[in-house]
């Protein structure tokens, strides 16, 4: 075996740890938490299915190859939670060193490349890399709606915070930021009234309890 494909092959072996990095946000089907291996994957092929409604022209190889590159460094820096301020702080050191050790198991044009690819995406400054953070949130963007909420939810994330970071998909895909904002208002719209008749069952429930010594009160 040469030296080239040992490089290769090595690379390959690493980031199949990426399966086991979770993620705050769940399957469709809200049976488990996705992982950035999975992620990754479904980004992919929205790039593939949404490419028609990018903002400018774009080079699509260009963005699935972002797309499955992007998370790479969380073999080692793990996930961090978009709206986890603290973590966010020491977010691009950690995910820098990453991208040194990992990328550098690579033969050096591919390192090269593939590192250029990661940077393009965190600056997203070209049209295929503001089209692939558009696209990295409207998949978010879509477990969370299925799944009741989601991570949202789970995390108490209020709505002004959502439609504050999610409005960088309008910047990669206009019309796909119409059709997401309108899904994540209706989302916590469904969530506040869920919690609403969550709150007023409680209350009868505890209404309909007699009081000590007090006898049941008989139906109608």
């Amino acid at each position: 075996m040469s030296e080239r494909l040992q490089q290769q092959i090595a690379f390959l072996v690493e980031i199949d740890r990426l399966k086991r990095v979770l993620r705050r946000t769940r399957l469709l089907d809200g049976s488990r938490y996705e992982n950035s291996a999975e992620h990754s994957w479904y980004f992919a092929m929205a790039a593939l299915v949404l490419s028609e409604y990018a903002r400018e022209p774009i080079d699509l190889f260009r963005v699935v190859k972002m797309a499955l590159v992007h998370d790479i460094v969380e073999v080692d820096a793990g996930d961090t939670f978009v709206f986890d301020e603290q973590a966010r702080q020491s977010q691009h050191e950690r995910e820098a060193r990453a991208a040194e050790r990992l990328f550098g198991l690579l033969p050096p044009e591919q390192a090269q490349e593939f590192r250029a690819l990661w940077e393009e995406f965190i600056a997203r400054q070209t049209p295929e890399a503001q089209f692939a953070a558009a696209l990295d949130s409207l998949v978010s963007v879509l477990a969370n709606a299925h799944t009741g909420g989601g991570s949202w939810r789970e995390n108490g994330i209020p709505l002004e915070r959502v439609l504050g970071f999610d409005q960088r998909i309008e910047q990669g895909a206009p019309l796909l930021w119409e059709f997401a904002k309108q899904l994540i208002e209706q989302t916590f719209e469904q969530m506040t009234e869920q919690m609403a008749n969550s709150e007023w069952r409680m209350e009868g429930e505890a209404a309909a309890e007699p009081l000590e010594g007090e006898a049941p009160a008989k139906p109608f």
